[in-house]
């Protein structure tokens, strides 16, 4: 049997892609279809460059001509990704001298999130880069432990005529963390606005200099401080840390889902 462009063709405009309006081939996004035979090659250009997408768009490509065109033709697909670009829009008020802001989360304790905090920290640094940490983690504040900095108290810098926290330093990184304003084995037990102020503190009253990279370690959840928080600073990315447990997972994912809210994400 002779296969020719045009079956191929009509064959793919059964195809609509998810959250595409038009078919495969009305929104362009077939380039090129060789025949050799019983061989057919097509070039896809897509938008979304993860590999459940690039395996279903294979899928549904071969299943559409084999089941429209030939039964029995050898189909190779070549899918070039083009992601288009989207315009910057990162909302919150800027911390002078601060280039990106990383959140740090987890949508339950015990993950290793502030673990993968100070190690990204520390690399950070040693590539040269200037970093601080904010501790967010108001119910279990671990940073003054992982930085060697148990029994620190920050001080004081005269800043412009105002005063401001001046972080401590430890392996190249700038801390801060409400465990260092508690006593270590003092339970810190306050309510949403006593957080948040606090935590506003530790964000516009210090005095951070010049850094590439501020990343705050939020607590677990995705509670009424975190929406503050992450609302009210500009955040270039977050980093959402789970273990494979289905528990853990779901939690997860509502962590991702709260950075995707329109009021927080670019």
């Amino acid at each position: 049997m002779k296969i020719t462009k045009t079956q191929i063709q009509q064959a793919l405009s059964n195809i609509t892609l998810p959250n595409e309006d038009q078919n495969i081939v009305e929104s362009g996004a077939i380039k090129n279809i060789q025949i050799f035979g019983d061989e057919v090659e097509l070039d896809v250009e897509i938008k979304n460059p993860t590999l459940q997408y690039k395996k279903k768009v294979e899928v549904e490509c071969m299943k559409a001509i084999h089941d429209f065109a030939y039964e029995k033709a050898k189909v190779k697909v070549n899918l070039i990704v083009n992601v288009p670009e989207k315009a910057t829009q990162i909302k919150g008020n800027p911390i002078l001298g601060v280039k990106n802001i990383i959140a740090v989360s987890s949508g339950k304790g015990g993950v290793g999130k502030s673990t993968i905090t100070a190690n990204l920290a520390v690399g950070l640094a040693q590539l040269g880069n200037k970093v601080g940490v904010i501790d967010a983690d108001i119910y279990g504040p671990s940073m003054p432990i992982m930085f060697d900095l148990e029994g620190a108290v920050p001080q004081g810098i005269q800043v412009d005529g105002k005063t401001k926290m001046k972080p401590l330093e430890s392996y190249g990184v700038k801390v801060l963390s409400i465990g260092f304003f508690a006593q270590a084995q003092q339970a810190v037990v306050w309510r949403g606005p006593m957080a948040s102020k606090a935590l506003n503190q530790l964000i516009w009253d210090a005095h951070w200099d010049e850094l590439d990279y501020l990343i705050v370690d939020l607590p677990p959840g995705t509670g009424d401080i975190h929406l503050s928080l992450v609302q009210s600073i500009p955040l270039t990315g977050a980093i959402v840390v789970s273990t494979p447990q289905p528990i853990a997972l779901a939690d997860a994912r509502k962590g991702v889902n709260m950075f995707q809210m329109e009021s927080i994400g670019k």
